[in-house]
């Protein structure tokens, strides 16, 4: 299957270098010298890595027969594409490709539904699930074990334990200004009882 793992951005220097935004946890593997990757727009490509580095903590990459800043800057927004094997898994335990997250379910420990992820952003402090909830609103999900503690790749579900305003910030929005009404109708009424109990000719 066919996964995309960078998407270059703008010419480095004038040699043909690119900065990428890595989208794979194996930049070692998948953004190595010598990869050939398809591309997107598919006229772009395919693309041979010819050298990589990194650059004030960006990976640069060159490619076989980029060699100017004209050529690299002709590249940028391009999305670097790899085949991979559906049955390959991590080395590592607990990690997992982005294939194999996209389309789970995401739900709180208590079983609350919140959505599903239809994204991971690799960000360079750390990766996000992009989950659609079920209004067709978005929420970001920082992919860390405090908030994801568990998946369960059977059952097709992350399981969260967000903190507070992560993805209730809405309903506590609503919950304050249902009770700012609630305080603001008991308000009333007691002001009515007030000039009711004082109007005159009530006593009997």
């Amino acid at each position: 299957m066919q996964l995309v793992v960078a998407r270059i951005g703008r010419a480095h220097g004038i040699k043909g270098e690119v900065t990428v935004e890595v989208r794979t946890d194996e930049p070692e593997l998948r953004l190595a010298p010598g990869a050939v990757l398809a591309t997107d727009p598919a006229g772009t490509g395919p693309l041979t890595i010819a050298s990589g580095r990194v650059h004030s903590g960006r990976l640069l990459l060159r490619f076989e027969g980029v060699g100017d800043r004209t050529a690299a800057e002709a590249l940028r927004n391009t999305l670097l594409i790899a085949e991979v094997d559906p049955e390959e898994l991590p080395e590592g335990e607990d990690e997992y490709y982005d294939h194999q997250l996209i389309d789970l379910d995401v739900v709180t420990e208590d079983g609350t539904e919140v959505g599903r992820i239809t994204e991971i952003s690799h960000l360079p402090t750390q990766d996000l699930f992009i989950v659609e909830r079920p209004d067709g609103t978005e929420v970001m999900i920082p992919f860390v074990e405090e908030i994801v503690t568990g998946i369960d790749l059977e059952e097709q579900r992350a399981v969260i334990a967000p903190p507070p305003g992560l993805i209730d910030d809405r309903a506590e929005i609503a919950s304050s200004r249902d009770e700012a009404e609630d305080d603001a109708e008991d308000g009333s009424k007691d002001r009515a009882g007030d000039d009711a109990e004082g109007a005159p000719g009530d006593e009997s």
